[in-house]
């Protein structure tokens, strides 16, 4: 298909040949190529690529013009190319990484911005109200009868993926919410663990509702989600997880935060996964530069070890249920042993990997 004086083709990353060829020309232009693609378009004059971009789940990204192709229009067919990709699988909500000095180019095309880090990356989404929207859902949760405690730090949060909830975080979120008057918990959305995050959000609810002054939230695409922090998921580079911690930071610093009065977050300490160390490092580093305290907390341990999810799902592959209730809250063991249950079990069971 020809685009003008440009021929439009749909790229087979699984070909060497043509996976070589668009990684130079990212390179060319100080871009990499994300290990989370699964559609890319290229125009190419003659042999040469000229443009590209690339469509992961619902984010636009590697989107590249070379500067002797630029006002063009090329941008525009990029974008357009992969907005009618995302919305012929049913994807309507997207967003944009791009660079700083690209991010008039992508408002004119109907992206707004959400949050940037100078220099390194900015990200927009194709609604005007998206990131407000889901400020009205998460203040809809405030209850009333949390005005009390005032001996307490006002208002706290806790970000978790508890996969599945164990008694790690249950102590995590107890420790926090016995500091704080009011204390929100917020559990990723994104689908990319063992345990969905319906059932994830499902069973920190059951498991906290002991606790009057929780309130637990989902996460949403505004929280260590695939459009705020990828490389949670991806474990990418050293310097590529910073500029997603930063960028993560910065959507809480300046929508979250405000919205509910946080002034302080809690995290566990990590012993394990190189990632979330990062973002607790860099974390500790910006918060407090914004008014927000942090309190990094001390795993909870069994048999001498920090108890973990990783730990739980291990269990669970290995057959030993029984070592598994030692480890997590009632409900958690409880749906384990649901007919509910299985199919998460079978899948921990086949993922080596996991």
């Amino acid at each position: 298909m020809w685009y003008g004086n440009f021929r439009k083709r749909t790229l087979n990353l699984h070909l060497k040949d043509e996976r070589i060829q668009l990684e130079e020309f990212l390179t060319k232009l100080n871009l990499s190529l994300d290990n989370t693609i699964e559609y890319t378009i290229a125009f190419f004059d003659r042999e040469n690529i000229v443009a590209t971009g690339s469509l992961g789940g619902r984010i636009l990204k590697c989107i590249a013009v070379d500067d002797q192709y630029q006002n063009m229009g090329l941008s525009t067919a990029v974008v357009s190319d992969l907005i009618q990709n995302a919305y012929s699988k049913g994807r309507t909500h997207l967003f944009i990484y791009t660079k700083p000095k690209n991010k008039n180019i992508f408002a004119d095309l109907g992206f707004y911005l959400i949050a940037e880090v100078p220099s390194e990356v900015v990200l927009m989404e194709n609604r005007p109200f998206g990131i407000k929207n889901y400020l009205k859902e998460i203040n809809k949760g405030k209850k009333d009868s949390l005005l009390k405690n005032q001996d307490r730090e006002s208002t706290g949060a806790v970000i978790v993926n508890c996969n599945p909830l164990t008694l790690g975080h249950q102590h995590l979120i107890e420790y926090a919410a016995a500091k704080c008057q009011t204390l929100h918990v917020f559990v990723l959305e994104e689908d990319k663990s063992s345990f969905p995050a319906v059932i994830r959000h499902r069973l920190v609810k059951e498991g906290v509702q002991h606790l009057d002054n929780v309130i637990v939230h989902q996460g949403r695409d505004y929280i260590i989600s695939e459009a705020t922090f990828p490389s949670y998921f991806i474990k990418e580079s050293q310097k590529i997880v910073e500029t997603h911690v930063k960028l993560d930071l910065e959507i809480f610093i300046k929508y979250i935060a405000p919205s509910l009065g946080i002034q302080k977050r809690f995290v566990g300490d990590e012993p394990y996964c190189k990632v979330t160390s990062a973002y607790n490092t860099v974390m500790q580093k910006i918060l407090p530069d914004h008014g927000i305290g942090i309190e990094v907390v001390p795993r909870l341990e069994y048999g001498g070890q920090p108890i973990s999810a990783s730990r739980v799902r291990e269990l669970i592959r290995e057959g030993r249920l029984a070592e598994v209730e030692k480890l997590v809250p009632k409900p958690t063991y409880q749906f384990l042993l649901s007919n509910e249950a299985e199919g998460i079990i079978q899948q921990i069971h086949a993922d080596i990997n996991d």
